[in-house]
């Protein structure tokens, strides 16, 4: 390791208070430069949320902290099987986390021994195989619903505690505010895009 110095250390002199004036600056410089990136990206590009609630059990816990892209479903819809975060449609000002089910335009079938969704390329329905879901599923209720062309149906993961479309309906594209890219915490599941995906298949009837 080679130390350079001056070979004549009296020949650059700064003064102390030129120093604190020189770094007061350069810190409200980075401080504004700061500004201006975090802040849009806060605003219009990624948000932090902390789940609260056992509905996503087990893919997402209380208290696990993410980061949810604002900026995807700006340029393309959301899709069956992704997780979504959205203004609960009862109260806008309470944000929800769950799983997309059913698209624009199908009708869900919900009974207790079968869940079907019906849409033009199986008139006949099918079902989804789910491997986000532990443990058998009973659906207590009975319904039919049609969607709108901007309307979707969600559920949680875990169905026998989810407060979702089976009791208040669809959600409307307007309402969904993102995805998650990130978990945060804990520490022990880091990872990207928590809660996809990419097993989930169709079954038809």
């Amino acid at each position: 390791m080679e130390l350079f110095q001056e070979k004549n250390p009296t020949s650059a002199h700064i003064k102390p208070e030129q120093t604190t004036v020189q770094f007061i600056k350069e810190l409200f410089f980075f401080a504004f430069l700061a500004f201006l990136i975090v802040i849009p990206i806060r605003m219009f590009i990624a948000k932090p949320f902390l789940v609260d609630g056992p509905s996503m059990n087990p893919t997402f816990a209380t208290s696990q902290y993410l980061i949810v892209d604002e900026l995807s479903y700006q340029f393309q819809s959301p899709v069956r099987g992704e997780v979504v975060v959205f203004k609960y449609p009862k109260d806008k000002k309470k944000s929800f986390i769950k799983r997309i089910i059913g698209l624009p335009g199908e009708t869900i079938i919900i009974q207790p021994d079968k869940f079907v969704i019906i849409n033009a390329l199986h008139p006949e329905g099918f079902s989804i195989v789910e491997p986000y879901i532990t443990g058998p599923v009973t659906y207590r209720e009975s319904a039919i619903t049609t969607l709108g062309d901007d309307e979707y149906f969600v559920m949680g993961d875990n169905r026998d505690q989810s407060f979702d479309s089976r009791s208040w309906g669809p959600v409307k594209e307007s309402l969904i505010v993102g995805r998650p890219i990130l978990r945060l915490f804990p520490f022990d599941k880091i990872g990207l895009f928590p809660g996809r995906s990419e097993n989930q298949v169709e079954v038809g009837t």
